[in-house]
């Protein structure tokens, strides 16, 4: 029965999550998993990156990444396989764990007034699996499971889950050990007696160490872990010893060496500082007004454990702005707590599913966090006191009929579960989802505004940042991006005032800094283009967009061996931009330095064969080194790659021209007149070529057109 009952649990699992795997990387996956250098090697992972990202400080995370990236790269399918591993696997150890304590532990001799007296014998299991299924298929659960990178709080909840699992199963052994040498033959003298305290050997010994495993493989995964010592200690005062002093005497060993995980928990912490200034009690919000916030932070996820929806992937940042509105959640979460240590003393069983739901959130309700003041992956694991706690007031409530009540609410769940996962399908979905059911959210409109930009959808992506922007006037971001929507449809007066009021509400924004430079540029304000793009590399010298455009600025203004340093720089932070390379190849020429140019252009060529660019580049190099026939190839490559080039079209036209192809030439030149008929040059290229082949009326037309458009061309018997 039990076997069949972690399948079931399994199953449960995989028929919930199967419609997740496709889901992509979104929001903070980004950050922690395609834009993470240190994945590319397992080693260099346990060394994740700073700045911080979802994996920032938590080397046990980050190495589960780098597996996934060895074996599928970058394609979502084995995260997504992970994460429900991972969960089915919690979902079977906390199986484990409520049957265990379902049993009791006094039955077996150690304490007979631990015993847990809660069930009959042959109701534990099903009672067991009832609890884990509901928790295992519970809405709530999908963030952590389907949004990938919120793998910190279920890889840390199986660890959590597996240290007290694989406590539980090592104090049973000893237990059973001791009853053993009680109903045996006495020992011989020389044998010594066990010694409370002492030596831990065999079966009991093994599941201890597993126990200190699992323990120092969460703290390294998420700082949630923290409570899992004392919630052990707990357990074994609760269940098994039935005070400190006994389980202290009995065990300290190993309630010693679990409490010795957090030393590289505390080192963890200090090497990731501030989070990169998201968490902490030095990241400018006051402890009061964070925890504020947690009161009704907690009577919502309370809510959502029995009444699972909306469900709202970010919920932004609302703090508390009178006494007044958080006194009915204060009131009711304090009653909690007090319950709950009334309940230590008087039902130490539901004490202890008390202290196990704050002791998780403790964590992240009490160290304030700077933008979530709520987030539902927090309660993935203090739901399951929660759901145990339901679970068992049904069995007292209805007896054996419980099973029926919770087949059917896991099955009203799951799919749930399964619709929530939808959500998840794409980036616009789940964000189009949190704008829908959280309106007040700035941050929300404005990620809904860049996917929608990133799509091609400038004006609507411009709603939501006035959104955003009204929202939260002292937000940057919108305004930043509200700029680049409007660089977009060329209203630069407007663009270069949403950058300005982005950088007096952050200065410290290197790419504002570069965007609000691109502006100047292109209304033709050189000399304060190159101020900002120098501003922004004094914020970020390793911004290689601002190096570029800095580059061409000074390209420019008639300053190529500036420029060409520019450029210079930008190639040895990030060799593998095309673009650099072909710009650095283009003041190369226009400084004489032609062979150099030409190696520019080539390599830009061979990271991106397609670069049209490129390819016209490096025919006016060849053309200028009289390598014509070269010349050709590179234009007719440019003309296939993009054929509505007037360059290109005008440059082939002129080499075809020169090398004795005048028809050839003619037809290129016409379909660069095409493209743009205010060409003078063509037009005077294209009567000179018409003229070569005795077709004089129709050059003395492209003539007088070239002379309208204003080349100097003088009439005939001038």
């Amino acid at each position: 029965m039990t076997f069949m009952a972690c399948v079931g649990i399994v199953l449960a699992a995989m028929t919930v999550y199967a419609n997740s795997f496709a889901g992509p990387f979104i929001f903070d996956d980004l950050l922690s998993i395609p834009q993470n250098p240190t994945l590319r090697n397992v080693f260099a992972a346990l060394a994740p990156p700073g700045g911080g990202v979802t994996v920032t400080g938590r080397p046990i995370l980050n190495l589960s990444f780098a597996l996934n990236y060895a074996l599928s790269g970058y394609h979502v399918w084995s995260y997504h396989a992970l994460n429900l591993l991972i969960h089915a696997l919690a979902g079977v150890a906390l199986f484990g764990i409520i049957r265990r304590t379902l049993t009791g532990f006094g039955a077996r001799g150690e304490n007979q007034t631990t015993s847990s007296g809660f069930v009959s014998a042959g109701d534990a299991t099903p009672l067991a699996f009832a609890a884990a299924l509901l928790w295992t298929v519970h809405p709530l659960q999908t963030e952590s499971v389907t949004y990938i990178v919120q793998r910190a709080e279920s890889l840390m909840g199986l660890f959590y889950l597996l240290t007290l699992y694989c406590f539980i199963r090592g104090a049973e052994s000893g237990l059973l050990a001791r009853a053993g040498v009680a109903v045996s033959a006495a020992p011989a003298p020389s044998a010594p007696s066990p010694r409370p305290g002492g030596r831990i050997h065999g079966r009991s010994g093994t599941w201890f160490a597993l126990a200190f495993v699992s323990c120092l493989l969460g703290m390294g995964t998420k700082e949630v872990m923290v409570s899992a010592p004392l919630i052990v200690l707990l357990y074994d005062r609760t269940f098994i010893a039935g005070s400190f002093r006994e389980a202290w005497r009995r065990r300290r060993r190993v309630h010693f060496a679990l409490a010795a995980t957090w030393i590289p928990l505390l080192a963890l912490v200090l090497l990731a500082a501030d989070r990169g200034g998201s968490a902490g009690f030095g990241v400018g919000v006051s402890f009061w007004s964070y925890a504020a916030t947690q009161f009704q932070a907690v009577s919502h996820y309370l809510w959502l454990s029995v009444w699972p929806h909306p469900l709202i992937v970010d919920y932004g940042v609302k703090w508390v702005s009178s006494a007044w509105d958080v006194m009915p959640y204060a009131a009711f979460v304090t009653a909690l707590v007090a319950a709950t240590a009334v309940a230590l003393v008087r039902r130490p069983a539901l004490g202890f599913l008390g202290v196990c739901f704050f002791a998780i959130l403790a964590p992240t309700s009490l160290v304030p966090i700077v933008r979530q003041t709520l987030a539902e992956h927090r309660m993935y694991l203090a739901l399951a006191p929660v759901i145990v706690l339901i679970t068992l007031a049904l069995y007292a409530w209805l007896g054996r009929r419980v099973w029926m009540a919770a087949a059917a609410v896991a099955v009203g769940l799951g799919g749930l579960s399964i619709e929530r996962n939808t959500d998840y399908r794409s980036s616009a979905a789940i964000w189009h989802d949190t704008v829908v059911k959280r309106p007040g959210n700035a941050y929300a409109h404005n990620n809904y505004g860049n996917i929608l930009a990133q799509s091609g959808q400038p004006e609507n992506a411009l709603i939501q940042y006035e959104d955003a922007i009204r929202l939260d006037p002292s937000y940057a971001e919108p305004q930043y991006n509200a700029g680049n929507a409007l660089m977009q449809f060329g209203r630069l007066p407007e663009a270069i005032a949403h950058y300005e009021q982005a950088l007096r509400l952050n200065p410290a924004m290197p790419d504002a800094q570069t965007a609000l430079g691109n502006a100047f540029a292109d209304s033709g304000r050189g000399a304060e283009a190159i101020a900002h793009y120098t501003q922004a590399l004094r914020l970020d010298p390793n911004f290689v967009d601002a190096h570029d455009q800095l580059g061409i600025a000074l390209a420019k203004a008639g300053q190529p061996t500036e420029a060409i340093t520019q450029f210079q720089q930008a190639l040895h932070i990030n060799p593998a931009r095309p673009d650099i390379q072909n710009n650095l190849g283009n003041v190369l020429r226009i400084t004489g330095r032609t062979t150099e140019a030409m190696a520019h252009y080539d390599e830009a060529l061979r990271i991106d064969p397609n670069f049209a660019q490129a390819h016209l580049n490096l025919g006016n190099a060849l053309r200028d080194s009289d390598r014509l026939p070269e010349a050709i190839v590179q234009y007719e490559q440019a003309l296939r790659i993009d054929p509505n080039q007037p360059e290109a079209h005008n440059n082939l036209g002129t080499v075809l021209l020169v090398t004795g192809h005048p028809r050839e030439a003619i037809a290129h030149f016409q379909s660069a007149l095409r493209l743009d008929p205010n060409l003078a040059q063509v037009h005077l290229n294209l009567a000179m070529a018409l003229t070569s082949v005795g077709r004089s009326d129709e050059a003395a037309a492209q003539y007088d057109a070239a002379r309208r458009l204003g080349v100097n061309v003088p009439h005939p018997g001038n």
